[in-house]
């Protein structure tokens, strides 16, 4: 709600998302949708409610409430950070600024990790950046419906990361081991059926670094060198000492890497590359065997 929009109560549902959303239209692809998420939250109402009783008054402490979500989004923060938590495959995961925002592109890699589960047992998994842990427990929770119960232990470099990771484990009742470790520096020498990986894959000097959400995400889980492939070089490098013979290794990555990707696990004596496309058809993961 911008500035000559007055603090006043006796306002209805149905105006009050009205002004919300033009509000958002200049930051927003979903401003609608932005503006119900966040009147939901401050009502603790579902999104039907506003169907159905859109001529219901706010309180003016709801307003007030409104009002001050609408301003953050309305500055482009994401909605999930200002809702503290993030949707994905299903499950409600905690998130915070010391985390990445799940995303939807990401369910790719879940869904081949857990069709590759149904050829082959896994009993060891890593997940390395876990942020929110929603690839973990993702995966966790799908092989726990199939009766399988792997080893899985998720790293972070950040302290604050894996505290909201941990949560949401819980939550979902998932037993993940999470450590703090800079890819594979802090980890106990072990050797794993499948290691997964969502990593920075930003250009430094990318412009989209300077739009939406991602403008506040934290920079450390975004940016790898000049060409956004300076942690997926070091990961590919590092983790043959880690695989078990013919285990896996699986990367999310930038819809213009793969080309790039593939050459660097052919360097790196790794068999059976593909590459995975999303929903949006756009290559999105690629995965390798080593032997």
């Amino acid at each position: 709600m911008t500035n000559s929009t007055q603090l006043i109560s006796d306002i209805s549902i149905k105006d009050a998302l009205n002004t919300a959303q033009q509000d958002f239209e200049t930051v927003s692809d979903s401003a609608r949708l932005d503006a119900e998420c966040l009147l939901s939250y401050v009502l603790q109402k579902p999104l039907v409610y506003f169907r159905t009783w859109p001529d219901n008054k706010l309180s003016q402490n709801e307003f007030k409430d409104f009002f001050n979500l609408v301003q953050r989004r309305g500055q482009g923060e994401p909605i999930a950070y200002i809702l503290g938590s993030k949707e994905f495959w299903s499950l409600n995961l905690k998130v915070s600024k010391d985390t990445l925002i799940p995303r939807p592109e990401t369910e790719t890699l879940v869904e081949y990790v857990v069709s590759l589960a149904r050829k082959q047992e896994l009993n060891s998994i890593l997940d390395l950046g876990t942020g929110s842990g929603a690839i973990a427990i993702a995966i966790s929770s799908e092989l726990q419906k199939m009766n399988q119960q792997p080893k899985i232990i998720a790293t972070d470099i950040s302290s604050p990361a894996l505290q909201i990771a941990a949560q949401n484990a819980t939550t979902y009742k998932q037993s993940i081991e999470f450590i703090r470790s800079d890819w594979f520096s802090d980890l106990a020498q072990q050797k794993f059926d499948l290691i997964v990986s969502n990593p920075p894959y930003i250009e430094q000097d990318d412009i989209h670094l300077s739009q939406g959400d991602v403008r506040f995400e934290p920079v450390t889980a975004l940016i790898s060198g000049s060409d956004g492939l300076t942690a997926i070089r070091t990961i590919i490098q590092q983790a043959k000492a880690w695989l078990r013979p013919h285990g896996w290794l699986i990367f999310e990555h930038g819809y213009n890497q793969a080309d790039a990707v593939r050459q660097l696990f052919a360097d790196n004596a790794y068999t059976n590359i593909q590459t995975v496309r999303d929903l949006s058809k756009n290559d999105r993961m690629t995965v390798a065997e080593y032997n």
